[in-house]
């Protein structure tokens, strides 16, 4: 009697096959989730990490010998697939005509020296800096003037090159807005300017690129995932991008964010990401003893991602990334 009274296998664990099916409408329908609070932000910027609770939810389901749980674990796998199934395969191609590289230094790095060797041993023809403070500056120059005989630095960002660069200058990215903002002087927000843009005299022509570090994101429980500047920054960049009349740029920089974010949908409806189009795997950078998302981005346009990549460790909490491009 008590044989029969059990529950069928389709009848067994419906809180596990509720769990299966939300999991899945939710990776499903991100873009659908609010942004109130920085939400829909939050979710885009982990949603590959959901697919962890996939194997959880599995044992659970075998667990309970729940066929109902089994089968409704198939839409979360299939939407997972769908987003991210090709990030394991290799996208890129063997050579390129130009090798660019980005990171974020840290402003907090106890050895910029190092740091700078680390990234001359990369054999990039461009290198773009972000965080540079004021101290570490003539540190990073010196140590990587033999390597670049051309450099700019606006602000905290800078980018050294082997090419000649012209028609320098610091992009406005909206770190200060308002009227309080308006009132400072140029030489004041210039020591903390986060973004530029230059054109690099390359073999088969001009290749404007854009240097930028957007503002940081911060998580706490009454405003929970705030983005407020990060997002004002990127429109203004976006509109920055909109504007260019060269129609070959790169864009390197620590946008403070994913691609999949929504924040950046001006941007990426413009630009391509170097990872995505010639990657192998997510090609996470931060943080750098546990990468967990790619917030460190290189997007092209007008020009052919042949190759993207992660390099080692140099110091900072960020893993610098670099990409091959080709015309």
């Amino acid at each position: 009697m008590r044989v029969g009274a059990r529950p069928g296998p389709w009848k067994r664990g419906p809180v596990l096959a509720a769990l299966a099916l939300l999991l899945g409408l939710l990776m499903l329908l991100h873009a659908r989730i609010t942004d109130r609070g920085g939400l829909g932000s939050l979710v885009e910027t982990f949603l590959p990490w959901f697919g962890l609770f996939v194997p959880v939810l599995l044992t659970g389901a075998l667990w309970r010998r729940s066929a109902s749980a089994v089968v409704a674990l198939l839409l979360p796998v299939t939407v997972w697939l769908n987003l991210y199934g090709g990030v394991f395969s290799d996208k890129s191609h063997p050579g390129s005509d130009l090798t660019v590289v980005s990171h974020n230094v840290n402003a907090d790095n106890s050895d910029p020296a190092g740091t700078a060797r680390d990234l001359v041993a990369s054999k990039a023809d461009v290198l773009a800096l972000e965080e540079i403070t004021a101290q570490a500056k003539p540190l990073y120059e010196k140590a990587l003037a033999k390597a670049y005989p051309y450099h700019t630095v606006q602000g905290t960002v800078g980018l050294w090159s082997k090419l000649p660069l012209s028609d320098t200058r610091p992009v406005d990215t909206q770190i200060d807005y308002g009227p309080l903002g308006d009132a400072k002087p140029a030489e004041v927000t210039m020591a903390y300017n986060r973004a530029l843009r230059t054109t690099v005299a390359t073999d088969h022509g001009p290749l404007a690129v854009y240097v930028a570090h957007l503002g940081s994101v911060r998580v706490n429980p009454r405003t929970g995932f705030w983005t407020d500047s990060r997002d004002r920054n990127a429109q203004s960049l976006a509109k920055a991008v909109a504007a260019e009349p060269n129609e070959r740029v790169v864009l390197l920089g620590d946008l403070n964010g994913t691609v999949a974010d929504r924040a950046f949908a001006d941007l990426t409806s413009q630009m391509r990401s170097a990872q995505d189009e010639a990657g192998d795997g997510f090609g996470f950078s931060w943080p750098a003893r546990f990468p967990v998302a790619r917030i460190d981005q290189i997007l092209v346009r007008g020009v052919e991602p042949e190759s993207s990549w992660v390099l080692p460790s140099t110091g900072s909490d960020h893993l610098p990334v670099g990409a091959g491009i080709s015309w």
